[in-house]
């Protein structure tokens, strides 16, 4: 069995990493050495500080920038947003289902690289602080946190690699290698039903750690983590779970105002948001950014040629008393008709196209800087309204989705709907609230769902005549990078 881990040095995180020889080698920081980094517990927050640093860096190219990047791949590959042309290529092969059914593929080698790197990084933190000097809440802290990460890695690794889990039982089927100490060899993939176990016993250790206190909102408290817990329970299909942990993770977070929904969705000072990475500016990526492929404004190529839209068959499905609808321009390639915000924050060179989003805004033309969104605490709400309706208790279902869309939209009343049409309008409603931010994959297959794009948008010679995916079928797996395969005998490829 061939090794996959040489040793423990300390390297900056803005070297490309080999998934097969290195991807579990560094401690995640690049400020404090080697043989100082668990001396204290200041020093191992200094490589705690790594991991949360992470989640913005540039891997192997400019549209591998970490989380953003995973966030725009799984909303790419599914319904909701819309490459309105092929740009300059980025994420064309994702939206037309390609990439991730080939184990050749850069793309599925950096998320699975980069995810069991957070893995890894975690785990020499959790095997190290016990050793570390200084006060016991500090370890504390700082092991709930990795915990936490290592959980959410691998909550992420499993639905993307794996089948979805399946509330009925069973879930014998592959998952991802289980990593929970720095390793020397390759493992065997886990079952489903085994990863998740390892998911929430991590969580629950967490959550034991954890309180609301933390020094950043790009930090992980108890909120966070019961956030994470309640999206793990939903996608097991433990919605009464779901709807408790919805609500506990979203106490203390209000919803912003409905002028704060044209801010730019930017910044982690915003009053609902409960996780989310803070970018400054001496920590400019460019084009290896989120906002280079999401915002409106940055003076990207990607996005002067190809600005994201809104499906407008969801688009129509918005009533226009409903704040959230100006996050969006149906008449943006018309002069006359579109909305005057689009020009002002635009560069004449930019392409115009209908339904075109206004809901991201880096820091200017010339800057990509900005905050990314992983947690808001209308997540939760839609979350906790989903989860009591799947349960059968409609009547609180509809009083916490007024909660939500009341503050979107003055005209809305109270929902009547019951059963699945009261499901229905949830869903809805969270296809608008979390447009862009990564979720609309993850929603399709933990509910087993297919693929849609017909009726809409979409652009045939973008996605490549890829309208539709049935349910279930083995193209929702992604392939486990070919690297990987040469470098651990015991891995198994998805059927394809």
């Amino acid at each position: 069995m061939k090794k996959i881990f040489k040793s423990i040095v300390i390297v900056a995180l803005l070297m490309n990493f080999s998934c097969a020889d290195d991807y579990l080698d560094t401690i995640p920081t690049d400020a404090v050495s080697a043989s100082a980094v668990f001396t204290s517990t200041q020093n191992a927050m200094a490589a705690l500080n790594g991991i949360h640093r992470m989640l913005l860096l540039r891997f192997d190219s400019q549209g591998q920038a970490a989380e953003g990047a995973v966030m725009i791949m799984r909303d790419v590959l599914a319904d909701d947003v819309v490459m309105t042309t092929t740009g300059n290529g980025w994420y064309v092969s994702i939206c037309r289902w390609q990439n991730l059914n080939l184990e050749t593929s850069g793309d599925t080698r950096f998320v699975w690289r980069y995810y069991y790197k957070i893995i890894g990084n975690a785990n020499m933190i959790l095997q190290g602080i016990e050793a570390a000097s200084g006060p016991q809440s500090e370890k504390d802290e700082i092991t709930g946190q990795a915990l936490a990460y290592r959980a959410w890695a691998h909550f992420n690794l499993v639905q993307l690699y794996a089948q979805r889990y399946d509330a009925a039982g069973g879930n014998s089927q592959m998952g991802v290698p289980i990593v929970t100490e720095p390793i020397t060899e390759g493992g065997a993939r886990n079952t489903v039903e085994e990863v998740y176990t390892q998911i929430n016993a991590d969580l629950d250790a967490a959550i034991a750690l954890l309180d609301e206190s933390r020094n950043a909102k790009s930090h992980l408290n108890i909120n966070v983590v019961k956030g994470i817990k309640a999206r793990v329970a939903a996608t097991q299909g433990k919605f009464g779970l779901a709807a408790t942990l919805a609500k506990e993770a979203r106490a203390g977070y209000s919803l912003m105002s409905q002028s704060a929904l044209y801010e730019g969705f930017n910044n982690t000072d915003n009053v609902e948001w409960i996780w989310g990475s803070r970018q400054v500016d001496d920590q400019q990526t460019f084009f290896a950014s989120y906002f280079a492929y999401m915002s409106l404004n940055f003076s990207s190529t990607n996005i002067r040629n190809n600005p994201k839209a809104i499906n407008s068959m969801l688009y129509d499905m918005i009533p226009d008393t409903d704040a959230r609808k100006g996050l969006w321009d149906p008449n943006a390639s018309d002069p006359a008709l579109r909305d005057p915000f689009i020009d002002e924050m635009t560069l004449s060179s930019f392409s115009k196209r209908d339904y075109m989003n206004r809901k991201f805004l880096a820091q200017g033309n010339a800057s990509s800087v900005g905050d990314v969104p992983y947690m808001r605490a209308a997540e939760m709400i839609l979350l906790e309204a989903e989860s009591l309706a799947r349960t059968g208790n409609d009547s609180d279902a509809a009083d916490v989705l007024f909660e939500l869309v009341s503050a979107r939209d003055d005209a809305y009343t109270r929902s009547t709907n019951t059963g699945q049409a009261l499901i229905d309008e949830i869903m809805t409603q969270r296809r608008i609230e979390l447009w862009g931010e990564g979720f609309r994959f993850y929603d399709l297959k933990r509910l087993n769902l297919p693929l849609d794009r017909t009726g809409a948008n979409h652009v045939e010679s973008v996605i490549n005549g890829k309208f539709e995916e049935p349910a279930g079928t083995n193209a929702w797996q992604w392939a486990i990078p070919i690297d990987e395969l040469n470098a651990n005998d015991l891995m198994v490829q998805n059927p394809f």
